[in-house]
């Protein structure tokens, strides 16, 4: 079966969204602060479970986020789980973490999140 990408336009409350399993690049761009977080985020954890079955050798994963608020941040956790499923079963996974210059607190969120999840952060500072 053909899993089919996944693009969603950002809004001012959703990110945009690009998950392409053909390139293996999973990017998640802008402000997550969603009416219902769940709702928005899991058909991003469903197709990746998809994608646990058939990854490529490498998963490129852009993180680029300017502010999300709780109920996201939980969801993001479950994003990052299914990618560490994939990781751990011996594909490459690269995570890019975002940050703007000086946003102390999205550069500690990349760090938490990489301190649960087990994969290697590329931490990238944005410098406008």
């Amino acid at each position: 079966m053909e899993l089919e990408p996944i693009n969603i336009e950002g809004t001012p409350k959703t990110p945009s969204v690009k998950f392409n399993a053909e390139e293996g690049i999973i990017e998640i761009k802008g402000r997550s602060i969603p009416e219902n977080s769940i709702e928005f985020y899991k058909p991003l954890v469903d197709w990746l479970e998809e994608y646990k079955k058939n990854p490529l050798d490498k998963t490129v994963v852009n993180i680029q986020l300017e502010y999300f608020n709780t109920s996201s941040s939980k969801c993001i956790l479950d994003v990052f789980k299914k990618l560490e499923a994939i990781h751990k079963a011996k594909n490459e996974v690269e995570i890019n973490w975002y940050y703007e210059e000086d946003d102390e607190d999205m550069l500690e969120a990349g760090e938490d999140y990489e301190s649960i999840i087990r994969i290697p952060f590329k931490m990238i500072e944005i410098v406008e």
